[in-house]
């Protein structure tokens, strides 16, 4: 058997376990080097010795807290700097499953800053270098709240609109360009994000809680198949591309010079007073 050919280098954030530590895992066997980001430092210590005994990859680790102005800052550098990543994979993020009004403002202030800016900061980040060079890969791990927001809590379905809205910009904007961008919209998935969120992924029905491996897999499969949103947990793609031609085609009515007609008995009720 041949070896697998070296593939240019992957940096994924929240690599230390759950989804992100499979990615790389995943990642590293399709021939990537890697770079992983993650807060804790033994997780990742240990995850790069792993990968780097079984698959004989060259793993590199970043300490940081993307929440952090300054650890992100860090980052972003080696994303700007580093000419041999050709992939990023936005995974890192914190999420909530309590109501608006039982949530710490605060809390949900630290989520938009990971959840959202940490991701837009490093898309920019990487985007340049890929748009020079003529290719490159972004995966951005999104959620099924996306588009379900009454699902979880509302500034976590929030922020992974966002993740799902900006992906389909980038489409838009960098398809041309060589640049393949791809939106993960899993579903429950068998990860500490449960507990981290306030609800322990035990007190889930089985049968909606899909492993993070099977979860990857097949994300991985999505971009494979050429996939711009991958729904690891959706049977039908159908559905998704009737959702899809649906908003799309109401786009083309959502600004005019003048209100929609069924709005003009308001305005003539407003006139008699």
């Amino acid at each position: 058997m041949n070896p697998i050919q070296p593939k240019r280098t992957a940096l994924v954030t929240g690599a230390s376990t759950g989804i992100g530590a499979i990615y790389a895992d995943r990642l590293a066997k399709r021939g990537h080097d890697l770079i992983l980001v993650a807060r804790n430092r033994e997780r990742l210590a240990s995850l790069a010795r792993r990968l780097t005994n079984s698959t004989d990859r060259k793993v590199e680790t970043i300490e940081a807290d993307l929440a952090s102005q300054a650890d992100l800052q860090v980052v972003e550098h080696v994303l700007r700097t580093n000419a041999d990543i050709s992939m990023l994979v936005n995974n890192a993020g914190v999420g909530a499953t309590a109501p608006l009004i039982a949530s710490d403002v605060d809390k949900m202030e630290d989520m938009i800053r990971l959840n959202v800016t940490a991701l837009t900061r490093l898309t920019y980040a990487a985007v340049p270098r890929f748009v020079a060079r003529g290719n490159g890969t972004i995966i951005n791990i999104s959620s099924i709240v996306a588009i379900a927001p009454e699902l979880l809590n509302g500034v976590y379905g929030a922020s992974k609109a966002f993740v799902l809205a900006l992906t389909h910009s980038l489409v838009q904007e960098l398809a041309s360009k060589g640049i393949r961008v791809q939106a993960v919209l899993p579903g429950a998935t068998a990860t500490e994000f449960w507990d981290i969120a306030g609800t322990p992924v035990h007190q889930l029905p089985a049968q909606i809680v899909m492993s993070a491996d099977n979860m990857v897999d097949a994300a991985l499969a999505g971009l494979d198949l050429g996939e711009t949103v991958t729904i690891p947990s959706l049977a039908s793609i159908a559905e998704w591309d009737r959702y899809e031609a649906a908003r799309r085609a109401m786009s083309g009515n959502l600004s005019s010079a003048i209100p929609a007609p069924r709005y003009n008995f308001a305005n003539r009720m407003a006139e008699d007073c």
